[in-house]
């Protein structure tokens, strides 16, 4: 339901704005990048909250970032073939693409346990989105609507240009 915004609402949201980035900045969080502008963009909006929930996820491992996006608008449909993204930074604001980075995409349904097998190990390929250039994407069809797990794992091409990361993003797909 929607509600128009008032003076608590608004002091709220700036609460969560600033504690998030502050959160985010003390973990050495990207603040160089468009991870947290974007995080903010998404928060700060006039939009009811029930409606930012869908924002693109976060996902930090080590020193790297992750923000998955699911094409249309990361509400993705069973069935259907879905663009979905990655774009991975590294503390300091420097994006990681694909040619830099030997990634790999496994999706699991939920509940995940470890030793499950993946449904899917689709293709990694460089996309361009929202600013960023060559970031890994694939296309995915979701068999069933449901929650899934995306777990993306990365090691550097080359040696010592960042730790390898895995990243665990929880999708949820309608019909």
């Amino acid at each position: 339901m929607f509600h128009r915004e008032n003076d608590t609402d608004r002091s709220l949201r700036q609460a969560i704005v600033t504690a998030s980035i502050g959160v985010l900045s003390t973990a050495g969080v990207w603040l160089g990048s468009g991870l947290i502008s974007e995080f903010v963009g998404h928060i700060t909006d006039t939009e009811p909250f029930d409606q930012m929930a869908i924002a693109h996820q976060v996902e930090i491992s080590g020193s790297v970032g992750g923000t998955i996006h699911i094409e249309p608008n990361d509400t993705p449909r069973a069935g259907e073939e879905n663009l979905t993204w990655f774009a991975l930074t590294k503390r300091g604001g420097q994006t990681i693409p694909l040619s830099a980075c030997d990634c790999s995409l496994a999706i699991y349904t939920q509940p995940y346990r470890e030793g499950d097998e993946a449904i899917a190990t689709p293709d990694l390929r460089a996309v361009s989105a929202e600013g960023y250039n060559g970031i890994p994407g694939a296309d995915i069809t979701f068999p069933t609507a449901g929650a899934y797990e995306l777990i993306l794992t990365g090691n550097p091409a080359t040696s010592g240009a960042f730790p390898p990361f895995e990243l665990t993003f929880s999708v949820t797909v309608a019909r």
